[in-house]
């Protein structure tokens, strides 16, 4: 069973982490609050400076081929990088404000570039980036995003069909137009590539910290009650569950001296003795099959049997109490005192349910749990004290010695017995 400390202390799924540089780089001008927006305007702004870098490629390649005759475009690339480093500033006048600033830019630049180009430059092939629009906006958007997608497709189709071939600016070099091929194609390529892989990293992160949070909520609800019970509340959330119980073995186990051993201690102390003693105990729980319901302070209160096998429960509920009985011996002392435990068992008719809904629990009650309660608090230190039902029970299963007939508070007086060992292990040796 996992187990919530291991969730809550960092044993999770880990996905793919960016180096912090690019995280700080796609973040800026993000000022939300909301992951999933915060998620679509860091997608974006990759958009942007992607845009502004292959632009950039343009004017680099450009002057290496003809830096005095393509001066316009010069200009013209260099204004549409500057605008597009911009883009990330828009972030605060709405969600999709940069979005929105980053489509209309690459639709008027890539329309104009295609125009003093040519179309025979396939400069247009950037009409096609508008797919990566979807990612910036997000599939809630879908109507902001057809929008655009008209737009994109109506200047393709104007371009390829009214835009000059060879372009307005040196139409006569046709080595210019095959570079410039080349280049667009390799740089859609590239685009394609860094938008796609960034937007998949970055919902792989969301899906591993949701994959996290669920895991620790299934971890929580399993911690809270048995685990029959949290699949029945996960599977039938608006069902009450309320069981009767014909036979619930029931423990409780205080420990002696408890109060004036940590009167004077400090609460760190005190709370890491607790923790270790009752991470024991519950691990213990898990080892035998039974099922803890609370600790109240000191005292540990756990139960077997719901499932409705009686004699199971009850020699499960047993060995669970030989076992915890030497615990607090292997714990650290509290104060320089080794505490010891005072249980009680019985078995008996009990109702048992969930309630609450703020903070649900799980929790049983009835005249077996009272008797259980009174089995421990009549017992005898470093014992297990337990009622005639719950010898009658385990049907020869443990070794009992006889406590005679005692008074019960609330009872009366009753026949009760010490629970000494198993008799399978006395058995075996």
């Amino acid at each position: 069973m996992t187990r919530l400390s291991e969730l809550l202390r960092g044993e999770s799924k880990h996905s793919l982490s960016m180096p912090r540089w690019l995280e700080r780089l796609a973040s800026i001008g993000i000022v939300t609050g909301d992951p999933e927006i915060a998620r679509r305007q860091r997608i974006t702004n990759i958009g942007a400076f992607v845009a502004a870098g292959t632009t950039l490629a343009h004017v680099v390649v450009n002057a290496v081929h003809d830096a005095g005759g393509l001066v316009i475009v010069h200009l013209f690339n260099g204004v549409f990088a500057f605008l597009a480093l911009l883009i990330p500033n828009l972030h605060r006048y709405g969600e999709n404000a940069a979005a929105i600033g980053l489509a209309t830019l690459v639709l008027l630049g890539t329309l104009a570039i295609v125009w003093l180009l040519g179309t025979a430059s396939h400069l247009q092939i950037y009409f096609t980036l508008i797919g990566a629009l979807l990612l910036f906006v997000g599939m809630q958007n879908w109507k902001l995003f057809s929008v655009y997608f008209v737009l994109f497709t109506m200047a393709l189709l104007v371009t390829v069909n009214y835009a000059p071939h060879d372009g307005l600016i040196m139409p006569q070099d046709t080595a210019l137009r095959d570079m410039l091929t080349n280049q667009a194609m390799i740089n859609t390529i590239t685009v394609n590539c860094v938008i796609i892989f960034y937007a998949m990293a970055a919902l792989r992160r969301a899906e591993v910290n949701l994959e996290n949070e669920y895991a620790r909520s299934e971890a929580l609800v399993t911690t809270m009650m048995p685990t029959s019970i949290a699949t029945r509340l996960k599977l039938m959330p608006d069902q009450r569950i309320a069981d009767r119980i014909e036979c619930l073995s029931i423990l409780f186990a205080d420990l002696v001296g408890f109060t004036k051993a940590a009167h004077d201690l400090p609460p760190d102390q005190v709370v890491a003795y607790l923790d270790e003693l009752v991470c024991a105990f519950d691990a213990l729980c898990e080892r035998f099959g039974t099922a803890k319901i609370k600790t109240i302070g000191d005292c540990y209160m756990a139960v077997a049997g719901i499932d409705g096998d009686g004699p199971g429960g009850a020699r499960a509920i047993g060995r669970l109490a030989l076992a915890m009985l030497d615990t607090p011996r292997r714990c650290r002392l509290l104060g320089g005192q080794c505490l010891q435990l005072r249980v009680g068992l019985h078995c008996g008719l009990a109702t048992a349910g969930v309630i609450g809904d703020m903070r649900f629990s799980y929790d049983v009650w009835g005249d077996a749990v009272n008797v259980a309660a009174r089995m421990e608090s009549h017992g005898v230190p470093n014992r297990i004290h337990v009622s005639e039902a719950f010898r009658a029970m385990t049907d020869g299963g443990f070794i009992f010695e006889e406590r005679g007939t005692t008074d019960i508070k609330s009872i009366g007086r009753a026949r009760t017995f010490f629970l000494l060992g198993d008799q399978q292990e006395s058995s075996r040796h």
